[in-house]
């Protein structure tokens, strides 16, 4: 690992926690408790990685060390937090590409979509067959979005 790389854990088996290596043994990541207001902070490397194996996530294209560490000092102390739209992993890639994506979401999107998309309603003599409403519905709302200013 080195300063400015995209670093995650697992955090049992339902997610992965999600950083930027300062390269100084800290890590700039969402902080705070599940059931109160996250912000962007800076801590110690073993406070982020918690007794887990940290990972390194590889990028063809990427920005700089320097360009990703100032991306993530810059959004210290930011509280917009959301589960589905703007996390710890959305974080991490805006800082390293430039692009807001979290494959967990798309993962659990996936999953979702694979359980509840196929609907068959009976009518008197008419079969119908819904498709992908409520995926289109999960899809509208966990569509990623830019949160932060590029730069």
């Amino acid at each position: 690992m080195v300063r400015g790389d995209h670093i995650y854990v697992r955090r049992g088996r339902r997610y992965t926690h999600h950083g930027i290596d300062c390269g100084d043994g800290s890590v700039i990541h969402y902080i705070g408790r599940r059931t109160g207001i996250r912000r962007v902070g800076r801590t110690p490397f073993e406070d982020f990685a918690a007794g887990s194996r940290v990972r390194v996530r590889r990028y063809r294209h990427a920005r700089s060390a320097e360009e990703t560490l100032r991306t993530a000092e810059s959004l210290i102390g930011t509280t917009d937090y959301h589960l589905i739209r703007n996390n710890c992993e959305h974080f991490a890639v805006w800082c390293r590409t430039g692009r807001s994506r979290s494959r967990q979401v798309r993962r659990w999107f996936l999953a979702a979509l694979g359980t509840t998309s196929v609907a068959i309603v009976q009518t008197p003599g008419l079969h119908i067959v819904l498709i992908g409403l409520i995926g289109a519905g999960l899809f509208a709302i966990t569509r990623p979005r830019a949160p932060w200013p590029s730069g």
